[in-house]
């Protein structure tokens, strides 16, 4: 019995895996400089809607797993009013994520976080904002007025710190 349970859940696993790709090329990208991002609608770890603030300043984006959990060990050494301090907002891209994986490991994790997260928990939306994007990379968005005025792709969070410091 334990063998077919655990047999059912790897090929769940899998088939979550192998959703249709994100790269849809139909797709208009949200993420291009001199666009508007005041309609940035999201819910947050603990799936409060949020929305960007007129004097958000810096927006970024993890969009793989690993830039994920560097952001995270990131903003967990810092004080809890860290990205309200810097008028700054962190946003995660867990749509790759099979949806057994996100509601039994990926979102209870979040949970216990102290910092907001605000989430993409969409292929569809994730496709426009990963659209011409380096997914490898903490993605900042300088904002100006909710118009983004910069787009900067960072290797570590030692330059992410800096950023957000200026």
């Amino acid at each position: 019995m334990k063998n077919i349970i655990l047999s059912l859940m790897v090929a769940f696993a899998f088939i979550g895996c192998s959703s249709s790709s994100q790269e849809n090329k139909n797709v208009e990208p949200k993420l291009v400089v001199g666009k508007s991002l005041e309609s940035l609608k999201l819910n947050d770890q603990n799936e409060k809607p949020e929305t960007i603030k007129a004097d958000t300043k810096v927006i970024f984006f993890s969009f793989s797993k690993p830039v994920g959990h560097m952001c995270n060990a990131f903003l967990e050494k810092q004080s809890d009013t860290y990205l309200p301090q810097h008028h700054a907002i962190y946003v995660a891209d867990v749509s790759p994520a099979p949806s057994i994986i996100k509601s039994m490991f990926i979102l209870p994790d979040l949970k216990k976080l102290k910092f907001p997260i605000l989430l993409i928990n969409d292929d569809n939306l994730s496709a426009q904002y990963t659209k011409g994007m380096d997914k490898e990379s903490i993605v900042v968005v300088t904002v100006e007025n909710g118009t983004i005025k910069k787009i900067d792709n960072l290797k570590d969070t030692k330059a992410l710190e800096a950023m957000i410091n200026k």
